[in-house]
């Protein structure tokens, strides 16, 4: 049987390595990204009204991208950190370090881009479509209501 530790402050600190940050980082990364795909979009979608579900998105993207950016730039910053290596190999794709760089640079430029081009070009289509049908007093669904 093994023995039982007593946890103190040094052994939390203990904790806190590049290593566990990476880990949890990541964590956070990947579990954010599934619910907002899979659990929390489709439960909203399928529960509020076309235009309040429109409105929600509009104000939890911006913050969900925010937090992507942020933790894989993070994660980023740490892998290449953590394999200086990688920097010299960047042409070697089918290196695992290297791919992982490659990876995270990739999901990087994709939350980037969501926040800065597509979000702002998607809500704004839709706050113009939201107030013509208001204008012209027809549901989405109707034929005619155009932008």
């Amino acid at each position: 049987m093994t023995k039982a530790e007593v946890l103190t402050f040094s052994s939390l600190v203990g904790l806190a390595n590049l290593d566990s940050l990476y880990l949890v980082g990541y964590a956070w990364l990947f579990g954010m990204s599934v619910w907002i795909s899979f659990f929390g979009g489709i439960i909203a979608f399928r529960t509020l009204p076309r235009h309040q579900f429109g409105a929600l998105q509009h104000k939890t993207f911006p913050v969900y991208f925010v937090i992507s950016i942020l933790l894989s730039s993070g994660l980023l910053s740490a892998w290449v950190f953590k394999h200086p290596d990688v920097l010299d190999q960047l042409t070697r794709p089918n290196v695992a370090d290297v791919a992982q760089v490659y990876a995270l640079a990739t999901v990087l430029l994709g939350q980037a881009s969501n926040y800065f081009i597509i979000g702002p070009l998607t809500s704004k289509t839709m706050f113009q479509r939201q107030k013509l049908e208001k204008e012209e007093g027809k549901t989405y669904n109707e034929p005619g209501v155009f932008l």
